[in-house]
């Protein structure tokens, strides 16, 4: 399991999107929607989630666990109260790792169908999308000046989206959870 898991953390994100193509948008015919690419996201960040959790999980030592469980308490209190704890920066930091690798991919979205240029907000999870990075694209790509501002404040949005998260985070490390 463990090898399948890290196995997955290393697809390249285009297999992703064959993947999410094939049972999203083909097989359940979600077609070219916000909900199809949603769910191609979830696949692609969740073994980085997955791994960083269960390294989180194991880097609290069993002494803790053992004597909670010595003391009286039951499987699910200690759980909670003594391994969930210390473990929360080290499954956040998986969590905010793969979402910014999540909002930096393009690619898998392309594979489903993201449109090229949208001029309205999806107003349904069913409604057709695309992504930052080539919204951006397009809006430089225009001739008129009122686009150019736009795509640079989209690109500020991305960057500011991205870069945040270590920023607004800086405890969060897998080297700060205590043992």
């Amino acid at each position: 399991k463990e090898v399948n898991i890290s196995n997955l953390a290393g697809v390249p994100s285009v297999v992703y999107g064959i993947l999410g193509l094939a049972i999203f948008v083909r097989f359940f015919g979600l077609d070219r929607s916000l909900l199809a690419g949603s769910l191609t996201m979830s696949l692609l960040i969740l073994p980085v989630i997955i791994i960083s959790s269960r390294e989180a999980l194991r880097a609290i030592p069993q002494s803790i666990r053992f004597g909670s469980l010595a003391l009286g308490a039951t499987t699910w209190q200690t759980i909670w109260h003594h391994v969930l704890p210390p473990a929360i920066p080290g499954i956040l930091t998986g969590v905010i790792l793969a979402m910014s690798r999540a909002i930096g991919e393009t690619a898998p979205l392309i594979m489903i169908g993201a449109l090229t240029y949208v001029a309205f907000l999806p107003e349904t999870p069913m409604d057709p999308f695309t992504t930052l990075p080539i919204q951006i694209f397009n809006w430089a790509s225009r001739p008129q000046e009122a686009f150019q501002e736009v795509a640079a404040a989209g690109i500020i949005v991305l960057l500011v989206s991205v870069l945040n998260k270590p920023l607004a985070f800086p405890a969060l490390t897998l080297a700060n959870a205590r043992p």
